[in-house]
This record gives structure tokens, C-alpha cells and sequence, in this order.
């Protein structure tokens, strides 16, 4: 019982920084309702300037006050964030917002980079904290009791500004009606960037207080992120009592998984967050009315009718010139198109939920990896001929995301596209700890088409088939009875199902058809590739599909194709450069300011205007 109630103490003290820092999350999702996945780049920016501080400043007060100073840097940083990047796309659709916040990672990893270099930094430890205290005769680090006692004071302090000041009035009324807020006089701009402030500096504090357990490095941010995410949609989006809750019941249970399932380790986090929301579906505290939007908000799109006859000359043109790539192009640009297609594919058929259906998957490259995975399992364990297993990738990728959906379907918004990675992490554990079938991360190799396919030139002219007919079938579903069914029970989901439409069986679907067909980008890519790793899998794969469908456009039909083609020749370019994470944030968030359309949506913007302008004339 003594080795238990220490193992409880330092789940206890782990909590502590976590709650911190999914703390700032769930106060700024709750009024900005912005998905700020740069939020864990506030908590990297912390531990770096809080161990500089640390360094400069000794002995007990130079301790402690390198926390608070810290705390207040990451504000500043994270206003200056909120004020340059964020703001001018507030009108824009909710979750449009990770685009840019993903741009806002790759540039801070570059300048953290660029200013503490690429070695890890050791934490100092606490003065007049060293060493341990036992407790019925355990161990236990006597900073995690200090965390422990630090942590209430934290929850009390941040309930009391919420519940009895001002601004915690102000914040709690935006929370619930932001346009009401806005009626009243309320400087919502002001507003918006103190609680992005005040987020920022909890995420800096969690980061500078967890020093002595850990330190700093570049990969802080991508570690917690995930395990923010999990204890904030837990809790509940927007509630602080939730989010202390959920980070104590996480942290606690990764120390005991540590140590009786240690293989576990990788998802049990997921698998309690899918868990409670299956059971619950805005979390433990949370509310159905800040689950978020669907990702279609504005004015009505404009109805979807097919290319007017000069739209489709250029279509087959463009067609046309890649069929007659191969008669003047060399070999590395043939494999770079057969990289561009595939991901147009699988960007496509993110795009057909997203778009069309209002369906925002954080984890959709369960299906791209799966159907890659489907289809090397056969040729590496069975010999099975490379035709019978390219068909079975999308149909494999299709039933997992018939078993998926049957769960994520009853969700809407942030709380869908949350229980979506959860399954998406556990496919992807699945993939890395099942070493005897998956070779976990050495991969399974040596996956290569049949002879008849073996050369570039003909396994091009194979993925340009494919992939294209593809895209052009899940246009044409677009614009099939189905397709309207699915943006009707997107813009309007009561009148849908008055009108005699069943909205979920429609969008259950629709997600098992997108599943689908990122099954055939994926079977496409194992056999281009050779081989294919677990990272195919990762949370990284989703949400580049996601950038790329916002870059493009997502309430046009072209979005995803013309984003992957975009972000593909971009990652080409940057990518020989030293700092091409920065240069590629950078461009993330200058097309999002200056297009928030999305690209294709832009240039059809501007195309409407010169149209109206010549009438006009």
C-alpha cells in the first residue's frame, strides 16, 4: 500500500505542470474558440527561457522568480501571437485557425533553434528541494510535494479569477455569447488577446516548473501537445475543474502504466479519452454548447454545379500535359508527381467529409496507413501477388472505417475530430508495438510492384490512373443525390432530417467512403515506396492532409488537390534549405491571412469580382 500511495504522489506531481498547461488551452478554446495546437510551443518556449533564467538568477528567489518571469515572457509572446497571426482571421471558419497555429510551430521550433541550439539543456534542481522524503517508508522527491501543494493554489487562484473578478465575468459571458459580449460595448479584440495572453503564460509556467524533473529540448512541444489535447476534451472544452481532473486522472494512470503495462504506455491516454467520450461526449464537466462548429460557418456558399465548358477544356489540358510528362521529364520529377498525386488523393478524400460534410477528422491517416499496411502485411507475410494486394488496401481501409465512424459519428466538432485521433493513435500503436507482425518502427520493406509495374515510368502512368479517377469519383459523388445529402445535413442538420433525411447513416457513409479511398492513396504509396513505417500513421500525417485541404480552399472542390500540389512543391523547395521549418511557417501563415478562402477560393473570389466589374462596365 506504501509503494502505491507513492506512485499516486508522483501521478499527483506530474499533474501538476499538465494541468497548466491544458489550463490555457481550455481558457482559450473557451472564449476565442481557437484549436491552438502551437499551444505546445508556449510550453517549449517556457522551459528554454525558464532554464536561461535559471542560469542568471541564483540561489531561492532567482528560482522562483525565473518561473514567474518566464510566465510573463510567454505572455507577451503569446499576445504579440494572437495579435499579428490569429486576429486578422477571426472571421474566418473556427477550426481554419490550426492552419495557422501550425505555421506558428514550425516557426518557433526554427527560432528556438536558432537561439538555444539543437542540445538538450538540463534543468536545475530546486534549491533547498534536493533529495527525498519518505513517506510510510517511500521514496518521494520532495519538489513533487512541493508541485502537489502548489497545484490546488494554482486551481484556486484561476477559479477565483473566472468566479469573482471582472474580467473572469467578462471571459465566462464570451465564453457562453460572444456577439452578446460584443453588443455590450466589450472590446472583444482586447478581450481575446488577454486570455490568449493569459493561456500562453500558464503554458510558459508549466514548462518552467517541470525544469527540475526533466529540461528543455525541441521536442517538448510534440510530446505534450497530444496529452493536452486528451486532458482538455476529458474535462470538458472550457472547463477548468475539468481539465484538473482529467490531468490528475492521466497523469496517475501513465505512472502505473509505466509500471504493470508498460507497452501501454503509448495510448492508454487515448483509450481513456475514447473511453469518456463514447460514454460522455463533451467530456466529463464539459457542455454541449462549446463543443465548437463543424467547420462550416459564414455566409452560404454559393451552390456547387459542374466546370463550365472553358473549365473543363483546361482540366483536360492539364490532363493531357501529364500523360505526356514522361516524353520530357526525368525520373526524379516523375517520382515527385507520383508523390504529389497520391497525397492530391488522400487530401481528396479528407476534403470529401470535411468539405462537404462538415466532418473534421484529426485522425484520417488511420485509413492512408492502414490500407498501405493492408496490402504489405499480404505481399510480406503470404506472398500474396501485388494486385490482389493493392485491392485489398482500400478495402480494408474501408472496414476500419466502418468501425471507426460507428463510434465517431454521434459527435459533432472538436469532440468528433478528438475521438478520431484517439483511434487514429491506437491504430498507430498498433502498428509500433506489434513487433512480430508489423516489424514496429523498422518497418516492413521490400514491398515492391509487380514486374510489369516495376519501372517509373509505367507505375506513373498506373498512379495518374488511379488517383485521378479517384478524385474524379469522389467529384462526381459530390454532385450525386448523395453528395447533396451530405451538405444538407452539413449547413442544416434538423431540416435535413424533416425533409426525411438520415443525417448520420449519410455521413456514416460518406466517412467509411473517405476511409476508402485514402485505403487506394495509401496502396498506391506502399508499392511506390517499397516499404512503409509507422510514422504514415502519425498524428503529423493527419494534420498535414488537414493543412492542405484549408490551404486549398475547403468550401471548393478543387481545395484539396490544388493545397497538396501547393504544399508539395513548397516542401520541395524549402526543404534544401537550413531553416525550412521557419520559411514554411511563414508561408502557412501568409496564405492564411491573405487568402483565409483558401487558395482556390480566393482566386475564385477575385475572379467573381472582375466578372462583375466588366458587367458592371
Amino acid at each position: 500500500m506504501a509503494f502505491f500511495f507513492a506512485q499516486f504522489l508522483t501521478g499527483l506531481a506530474n499533474a501538476a505542470a499538465l494541468f497548466l498547461v491544458a489550463s490555457g488551452l481550455s481558457l482559450i478554446f473557451g472564449v476565442t474558440r481557437i484549436v491552438n495546437f502551437a499551444h505546445g510551443s508556449f510550453y517549449m518556449l517556457g522551459a528554454f527561457i525558464g532554464v536561461t533564467l535559471m542560469e542568471i538568477l541564483p540561489g531561492h528567489v532567482g528560482f522562483w522568480g525565473s518561473i514567474l518571469l518566464t510566465g510573463l515572457a510567454v505572455g507577451l509572446i503569446g499576445a504579440l501571437v494572437e495579435m499579428v497571426v490569429l486576429r486578422p482571421i477571426y472571421r474566418a471558419p473556427e477550426l481554419f485557425q490550426l492552419v495557422a497555429t501550425f505555421g506558428v510551430i514550425l516557426v518557433i521550433q526554427d527560432l528556438a533553434l536558432m537561439v538555444w541550439g539543437a542540445e538538450d539543456r538540463l534543468g536545475p534542481r530546486a534549491p533547498g528541494l534536493r533529495g527525498i522524503w519518505r513517506i510510510f517508508g517511500e521514496p518521494v522527491l520532495k519538489y513533487d510535494i512541493v508541485l502537489i501543494a502548489i497545484t490546488p493554489v494554482i486551481l484556486f487562484a484561476l477559479w477565483y479569477l473566472i468566479s469573482r473578478t471582472r474580467l473572469g465575468v467578462l471571459v465566462r459571458a464570451a465564453t457562453q455569447d460572444r456577439e452578446m459580449v460584443g453588443a455590450l460595448g466589450v472590446n472583444q479584440a482586447w478581450l481575446f488577446t488577454g486570455v490568449f495572453a493569459l493561456g500562453s503564460a500558464l503554458a510558459g509556467l508549466g514548462g518552467a516548473l517541470q525544469l527540475p524533473k526533466g529540461g528543455a529540448d525541441l521536442l517538448m512541444d510534440f510530446n505534450i501537445i497530444g496529452a493536452v489535447f486528451v486532458v482538455v476534451v476529458i474535462g470538458g472544452m472550457g472547463s477548468l475543474p475539468g481539465a484538473f481532473i482529467a490531468s490528475v486522472i492521466i497523469s496517475v494512470l501513465n505512472v502505473f502504466g509505466v509500471t504493470y503495462l508498460p507497452q501501454s504506455t503509448l495510448v492508454l491516454m487515448f483509450v481513456v479519452m475514447a473511453v469518456v467520450l463514447i460514454i460522455r461526449p463533451y467530456g466529463l464537466l464539459g457542455r454541449e454548447e462549446v463543443a465548437g462548429e463543424h467547420g462550416q460557418v459564414g455566409a452560404p456558399e454559393t451552390p456547387i454545379r459542374p466546370y463550365p465548358p472553358a473549365g473543363q477544356i483546361a482540366v483536360a489540358a492539364f490532363l493531357g500535359l501529364l500523360a505526356l510528362l514522361p516524353l520530357f521529364a526525368d525520373q526524379f520529377v516523375l517520382i515527385l508527381m507520383i508523390d504529389m498525386v497520391v497525397f492530391a488523393l488522400f487530401a481528396a478524400s479528407l476534403h470529401f467529409i470535411l468539405g462537404s460534410g462538415g466532418m473534421v477528422s484529426f485522425g484520417h491517416a488511420a485509413f492512408f496507413g492502414g490500407g498501405a499496411y493492408a496490402a504489405a502485411l499480404l505481399v510480406f507475410h503470404f506472398d500474396t501477388p501485388m494486385e490482389l494486394a493493392f485491392l485489398f488496401a482500400p478495402l480494408a481501409a474501408g472496414i476500419l472505417a466502418l468501425a471507426i465512424g460507428w463510434f465517431c459519428i454521434r459527435l459533432t466538432g472538436v469532440y468528433f475530430a478528438m475521438l478520431t485521433l484517439a483511434f487514429s493513435q491506437l491504430v498507430w500503436s498498433l502498428a509500433y508495438q506489434w513487433r512480430d507482425v508489423t516489424r514496429g518502427d523498422d518497418g516492413l520493406v521490400n514491398i515492391w510492384p509487380a514486374e510489369w509495374l516495376s519501372g517509373t515510368v509505367p507505375y506513373y502512368y498506373f498512379t495518374l490512373i488511379l488517383g485521378v479517377g479517384g478524385i474524379i469519383f469522389l467529384r462526381h459523388v459530390i454532385h450525386a443525390p448523395f453528395g447533396y445529402a451530405l451538405r444538407a445535413g452539413r449547413d442544416s442538420p434538423r431540416q435535413a432530417e424533416a425533409t426525411g433525411i438520415d443525417v448520420k447513416r449519410v455521413q456514416f457513409g460518406a466517412f467509411a467512403l473517405a476511409g476508402a479511398m485514402a485505403g487506394l492513396a495509401g496502396g498506391i504509396f506502399v508499392f511506390s515506396k517499397g516499404s512503409v513505417f509507422p510514422t504514415e500513421l502519425e498524428i503529423a500525417a493527419s494534420f498535414d492532409a488537414l493543412i492542405v485541404v484549408f490551404l486549398g480552399g475547403v468550401k471548393t472542390l478543387a481545395g484539396g488537390v490544388v493545397g497538396a500540389g501547393f504544399m508539395t512543391l513548397v516542401e520541395d523547395w524549402l526543404t534544401r534549405l537550413e531553416y525550412w521549418r521557419l520559411l514554411l511557417g511563414l508561408v502557412i501563415i501568409a496564405v492564411v491571412i491573405i487568402a483565409p478562402e483558401g487558395i482556390v477560393g480566393s482566386f475564385r473570389t477575385l475572379w467573381a469580382r472582375i466578372r462583375h466589374k466588366e458587367d458592371a462596365a
